[in-house]
């Protein structure tokens, strides 16, 4: 009869070592208490190079102490400029210094994921752990790995994206597309690309695209649009990435144009944008028992408002608060009986829910205003175009500065 290999029974098991998982963890390591990180990948995985980090991130950050290091390597924004390419003008122009303090970073993801896992212990992320299947096994969860383990949890976190195993086991339905597709790439530079910290957009007819510093050496750009059938062999050739991203991108200025051509093959990539419907958020179980998701699990977005890893950020840090204020050292994790365990079970159930309902309505926030500014800055119809350049520009660029305008708080709440 074959035997099941049973690790070791864990607290906390967090599934994915992306942004909202290893914020988890490392919040939860800040409190003393120790979890495991399993991520199906042989290493960290950095898809997407870079991303927009606004003052709520750094805000979650700072309460993990993860924010300077990341800050002595990315210069701060010092604005932003959108023009259309269809006109060639300049439709508006925002200083963040004038509107206060708007700290606005690009940084790059590999170096942001290695900031946070640095601060953890080295047996803390297990490697090429893929789950494959969750069972209820009394007041734990079973997870099943692809590699035969199963592991016994009193606590499960799914981080584990936008195809999060997590989220289908809490009922969510698979994310859905939005009939956009995303480009995006990173330039690297051997010396100063000469551009200043500000972040560049752009936007045609029916596309969107971006460009931003992250450092001295290396820029960062998206390319938004409205895929067609005759766009489906993009998916795995840069070389004709590259190609379709110039031939829309012709009326862009050359100097920032020449950002693209800078960019090698290996740094191009094409996403297909989802997103989950509000009402999900609203009627679906964020949490049930002592199971929860978080990050782009729970809520994932469109880039329009560069709220993704922001919120995922802030998500760790409420969750590792909440968490801590029923696992810390002064309530106590070690289980005398059954009743015991079943009191603890209540606990985290608790603290899983005033997580959920804390985070909920700022998910239903985010997700829908970043789909509405999306459909706004990337419209293709003439009235929709006429909206954004004229009327529009300069409120967009304000509500993005208002949705970062948001604390999550410190790790120590009780």
């Amino acid at each position: 009869m074959e035997t099941t290999k049973v690790l070791v029974e864990e607290d906390i098991v967090i599934v994915g070592a992306g942004i909202a998982g290893l914020t988890t963890a490392l919040g939860l390591h800040k409190l003393g208490i120790p979890s495991l990180v399993l991520e199906s990948s042989d290493k960290l995985r950095a898809t997407g190079f870079a991303l927009s980090i606004w003052k709520n991130g750094w805000k979650a950050l700072d309460a993990v102490d993860a924010a300077n290091t990341l800050r002595s390597k990315h210069p701060q924004l010092q604005g932003s400029g959108t023009t259309s390419l269809i006109t060639g003008q300049q439709t508006s122009t925002i200083s963040f210094k004038e509107l206060g303090k708007n700290e606005i970073r690009c940084v790059r993801r590999h170096i942001m994921l290695e900031a946070l896992a640095s601060e953890l212990s080295s047996d803390t992320i297990r490697y090429l752990s893929k789950v494959v299947a969750i069972e209820e096994s009394g007041f734990f969860k079973l997870l099943h790995l692809s590699d035969g383990t199963t592991i016994k949890t009193k606590v499960l976190i799914g981080c584990d994206g936008v195809n999060s195993v997590v989220a289908k086991w809490l009922g969510f339905k698979e994310a859905a597309f939005t009939r956009r597709c995303e480009i995006r790439g990173c330039a690297e530079y051997k010396n100063n690309h000469g551009f200043e910290p500000k972040f560049m957009q752009f936007f045609g007819d029916g596309f969107r695209a971006g460009v931003i510093p992250t450092d001295e050496k290396g820029i960062y750009w998206f390319f938004t649009w409205n895929p067609t059938s005759e766009d489906k062999d993009l998916e795995h050739n840069p070389a004709k990435l590259k190609h379709f991203a110039l031939d829309k991108l012709e009326k862009m200025p050359s100097d920032v144009r020449s950002v693209i051509e800078n960019t090698e093959l290996d740094n191009f990539c094409l996403s297909r944008l989802r997103y989950r419907h509000p009402w999900e958020l609203l009627f679906g179980n964020i949490s049930k028992g002592n199971v929860c998701v978080a990050g782009d699990a729970f809520h994932p977005m469109m880039p329009d408002i560069g709220q993704g890893g922001c919120s995922a950020l802030e998500d760790g840090v409420v969750l590792a608060r909440r968490l801590g204020e029923v696992l810390s050292k002064k309530q106590g994790t070690h289980l005398k009986d059954d009743n015991e365990e079943k009191k603890q079970y209540k606990r985290i159930e608790e603290a899983m829910k005033k997580y959920a309902n804390e985070r909920r309505w700022r998910g239903i926030d985010l997700i829908s205003t970043s789909y509405m500014v999306g459909f706004i800055q990337q419209g293709g119809s003439k009235l929709v175009g006429f909206m954004r350049d004229k009327l529009l520009a300069t409120f967009l660029g304000g509500l993005l500065l208002k949705k970062s305008d948001f604390d999550c708080g410190k790790l120590h709440n009780y």
